[in-house]
């Protein structure tokens, strides 16, 4: 799983070549940000969460947070992030490498207003050690995403 799953999803967009196989690692939005050479906030974070027994995605700017209230008023109940030990079975990928490529039936994506913020994000590719450089139409393109939300401060 991971990588070979979000390149196979790159392939069908033709961005497969996007993805760069870091030799640090890209867990956290620092790392990542550092690893890359681009600033935090142009990391595109991947929440887990479940909503109503349905697992969802959230890419998000790399130094946005969650607003509850925010987050409430979109998907009408509060905010539950899936714990760190079942990301995997639920989504497809483990935690450090969570992307919308690739993963699992019946996980919806959403994708974050702090994102249009940036003319270029990088999201993971289903690895602790790789990111994707996208433009914001193309992660439209690829992510699978159902909406634009706003749900962070």
């Amino acid at each position: 799983m991971g990588l070979e799953q979000a390149r196979d999803w790159l392939k069908k967009y033709e961005l497969e070549d996007r993805i760069t196989l870091l030799s640090e690692s890209s867990a956290t939005v620092e790392l990542a940000a550092e690893a890359v050479g681009v600033e935090p906030d142009m990391i595109a974070k991947t929440l887990s969460f479940m909503v109503k027994d349905v697992p969802i995605l959230i890419l998000a700017s790399g130094l946005s947070k969650v607003d509850n209230r925010k987050f409430k008023e979109t998907f009408h109940t509060k905010a539950k992030m899936i714990s760190y030990d079942q990301v995997e079975d639920i989504i497809g990928h483990a935690p450090g490498g969570v992307c919308p490529f690739g993963v699992k039936e019946g996980v919806k994506v959403y994708l974050d207003e702090s994102l249009k913020r940036h003319d270029v994000v990088y999201p993971a590719a289903g690895t602790g050690n790789s990111a994707v450089r996208l433009t914001i139409p193309e992660l439209e393109k690829c992510s699978g995403y159902i909406e634009w939300v706003d749900v962070c401060k």
